[in-house]
């Protein structure tokens, strides 16, 4: 084993000023690496030190970071995954996206762990990056382009291996709902990072790399590679999630009551079948995986049909429901062509269809009038009038400016008693989990430090009854209750211990979804074996639950500085007062109130105020955050 300063890591953070149009190379700190890992770990850590609070989050205060962790572009599985961080223009609370392909490892392979953007630029720029060598470029030329136009005008430019994240015409308009699109088949989307871009006349990153990136032990890491290969190829929901990808979730999520419908009024959906995997495979004509990826989860499938004919990596789950049966949708082809759309324009579906869903439903009651719409009749599933609002959104074209905004503020904007039914936390728009179905997702939508989120805890545990892995991490002493999904009972451990191992993965950073947390074949004593080897610092398993609570700690000190505190905690009168109606988990409601004062104990938090406590912050090694806090008045007494 050769010396180095850093095992795992490139060593260097590259700080573009945009306003000065320089860019400035410096060395990573070795404290920041071995306290935070990477990735979201890194974002947190910049946020919150750098970032002046109350700043707007479209304004050029606002600081902008791609970061990758000291696993990303290995051969570990899923470790081509990257972050987008900044303060969100549609929470106004610390703000995160990720995304998955090639763009992650080609970033790290160019030269540099992270890039933090300052600052915004007087005309449209991208960030061009060769091996190390940073330029910024004018981009007069593709500003305006769809994200396809983009990546294949830079592609031209520069050479078919580079790598690009970029924005489309909602990145432009800074649609709050905005997202960053990667090699036309990733997508950073939520929080509306992609309308920081925008602001910043920041169109795009194109990334070229062929630096190796060594890690600590390389015979080590190869074999628990292979072991976890193994486990994978073992796993016996691994062939599905192979020829499925995320669209097997339809069907499953219909089967538990926990597929959300008509604006989460209901968990299913009368006809899932027609927009559930089984249609995906019809269509699909290959697959396609991500970087070191064994399972290669996407589909590609060939559409014929009134929208054109064209070839496209399938949709997500999260598209199938956002634009399917949460607005009544059951045409296949549609849901296509309106995820094919939010690509190019660069929105997230998830966001898109939530806005889209609470218009649609406060049409149905008489609070909403062709009046407000332009005289356009907002009915349910309507597919032509779905692609319209697509469109309508990402330009900003009349009643689209309002939906735009994103649901919460659109609600504000619309007031008359809409707001009750804009389906958000925090601002951003509820994904597609019902937590009446599965009790721990409803808390983990309140928990998440981005808002409504269904990725940051990962508390998959419940979803189908992990009994042996629940007694291997909890002990035998919480079942059968916490492997029931229909029970609260001890969710708050399993949202607490789920975020903590989630926040690990995204500062390491890996795809989820790749064997890391589903399947459950990781846990925290194999992220520290892990990072032993990757990095050749000394990890115990101890150590690596610590700094997972720590960063979560990290985000909420972040969200509370920017006014975030109890009173912000809650769900949609929906899912905590309304039964639901039909299906699996018919008369169920979210007990919010019951979880949360537990979780709140559990992670050291004032009951009072959801603020975090002075002795939890020196327990996590935090002084920086103390220091912040208590000049603002935001420590608990």
């Amino acid at each position: 084993m050769s010396e180095k300063k850093f095992y795992g890591y490139m060593g260097r953070i590259l700080r573009v000023d945009l306003t000065k149009q320089k860019v400035i190379s410096e060395e990573l700190s070795e404290k920041m690496a071995r306290n935070f890992i990477g990735g979201t770990g890194f974002a947190g850590y910049i946020l919150f030190n750098e970032l002046k609070p109350g700043i707007d989050p479209l304004g050029p205060e606002n600081i902008l970071i791609f970061a990758t962790g000291p696993v990303t572009g290995t051969l570990w599985p899923g470790s081509g995954e990257y972050i987008v961080a900044a303060k969100s223009p549609v929470t106004g609370i610390y703000g995160e996206s990720h995304s998955t392909w090639n763009f992650g490892a080609e970033l790290k392979q160019s030269g540099y762990d992270m890039i933090i953007f300052y600052g915004s630029s007087e005309n449209p720029v991208y960030l061009y990056i060769d091996n190390g060598d940073a330029k910024i470029i004018k981009a007069d030329d593709i500003w305006g382009k769809t994200t396809g136009e983009t990546n294949k005008i830079l592609k031209e430019k520069h050479g078919k291996d580079i790598h690009v994240a970029c924005i489309g015409p909602a990145g432009e308009n800074m649609v709050k709902m905005a997202a960053i699109v990667t090699d036309h088949i990733g997508t950073c989307a939520r929080c509306a990072i992609g309308a920081v871009m925008g602001s910043k006349k920041l169109k795009a990153v194109a990334v070229r790399g062929d630096f190796s990136i060594e890690v600590y032990d390389p015979d080590g890491f190869f074999e628990f590679y292979l072991e976890q290969r193994e486990k994978i190829e073992k796993d016996p929901f691994v062939p599905g999630q192979r020829t499925y990808g995320t669209t097997l979730l339809v069907s499953a999520m219909q089967t538990i009551g926990r597929l959300s419908t008509k604006n989460h009024y209901q968990g299913v959906f009368d006809h899932y079948d027609r927009i559930n995997e089984q249609q995906v495979v019809k269509r699909s004509v290959g697959h396609i995986g991500c970087h070191a990826c064994p399972i290669s989860c996407r589909n590609v499938i060939k559409i014929q049909g009134p929208y054109g004919s064209y070839i496209k990596e399938h949709p997500e789950y999260e598209a199938f429901d956002a634009l399917g049966a949460n607005v009544l949708n059951a045409d296949f082809e549609s849901i296509v062509e309106a995820d094919r759309l939010c690509d190019e324009y660069g929105m997230d579906v998830i966001s898109v269809g939530g806005v889209i869903a609470w218009a649609m439903e406060c049409y149905e009651k008489g609070i909403i009038t062709k009046e407000d719409t332009g005289d356009l009749e907002l009915k349910w599933g309507d597919p032509n009038l779905i692609l319209k609002l697509v469109k309508m959104i990402a330009f900003r074209e009349g009643f689209g400016n309002i939906l735009a905004e994103g649901v919460r503020k659109a609600s504000q904007i619309v007031g008359r008693g809409s707001e009750k039914y804009a389906m958000h936390v925090k601002g951003l728009e509820i994904s597609a989990q019902d937590g009446r179905a599965q009790k721990s997702m409803g808390l983990a939508h309140v928990t998440s430090n981005r808002g409504a989120d269904h990725l940051y805890s990962s508390s998959f545990l419940d979803e189908v009854g992990f009994e042996e892995i629940i007694i291997s991490r909890f002990g035998e002493q919480y079942l059968p209750e916490m492997a029931d999904r229909l029970s609260p009972k001890y969710k708050w451990l399993m949202v607490y211990d789920c975020e903590n191992l989630a926040v690990l993965m995204d500062a390491l950073t890996v795809c989820k979804l790749a064997g890391n947390v589903w399947p459950p074949l990781m846990y925290f004593g194999d992220v520290a074996k892990l990072l032993r080897l990757t990095t050749g610092f000394p990890y115990t398993e101890k150590e690596v639950r610590i700094i997972g609570e720590r960063i979560v700690n990290l985000h909420r000190a972040f969200n509370i500085r920017e006014g975030i505190s109890k009173k912000d905690d809650v769900l949609p009168d929906r899912f905590t007062k309304e039964p639901a109606p039909k299906g699996p988990n018919k008369g169920h409601v979210v007990e919010l109130d019951y979880m949360l004062p537990k979780y709140y104990e559990l992670r050291g938090w004032d009951s009072k105020t959801g603020w975090i406590k002075k002795e939890k912050l020196e327990e996590l090694g935090l002084d920086f955050v103390i220091t912040e806090l208590e000049k603002l008045g935001k420590l608990p007494d």
